[in-house]
């Protein structure tokens, strides 16, 4: 297997088995497993975040992070808000503060499971190695003339 096909593949792997976890874990609320993610930086970044930056750190589209947002509204997840919904802080409830917890708690025992047989050095290495990848191509994907 090319390096490219090894790293393609490991990473849609990755994405498949946490998005089968996450959709278990959001099924008894009727959500989608991918608003898993949503409910976690809402809950890490507190009052501070506003759809569009959850847009922009999830590298979601604003109709995908809209629906999510109205979903968490009616199920009173978080605070309702006024007119200018993309520009207005978003806050989680103490029941979306509640799920947000029992979310963390699968998400780090997955993440346990998973790098078993990892050292401290190798998963820094490995999320540093991400991060560098992941940046590399946000600059080729922003800069055509790059590619």
């Amino acid at each position: 297997m090319s390096r490219f096909e090894q790293f393609t593949v490991s990473i849609f792997s990755i994405t498949h088995y946490w998005n089968k976890i996450a959709t278990e874990e959001m099924r008894e609320h009727g959500l989608k497993g991918a608003y898993a993610l949503y409910l976690l930086i809402l809950d890490t970044a507190g009052s501070d975040i506003t759809a569009a930056k959850l847009c922009e750190m999830t590298q979601r589209d604003k109709a995908d992070v809209s629906r999510a947002v109205s979903l968490f509204q009616e199920k009173g997840f978080v605070e309702a808000y006024g007119e200018n919904r993309y520009r207005a802080p978003i806050k989680l409830t103490d029941k979306g503060k509640s799920i947000a917890a029992k979310i963390r708690e699968k998400a780090d025992s997955a993440l346990q499971t998973a790098g078993a047989g990892l050292s401290d050095e190798m998963r820094s290495n490995m999320y540093k190695a991400l991060e560098i990848i992941s940046e590399n191509l946000r600059e080729m994907c922003d800069d055509p003339a790059a590619r």
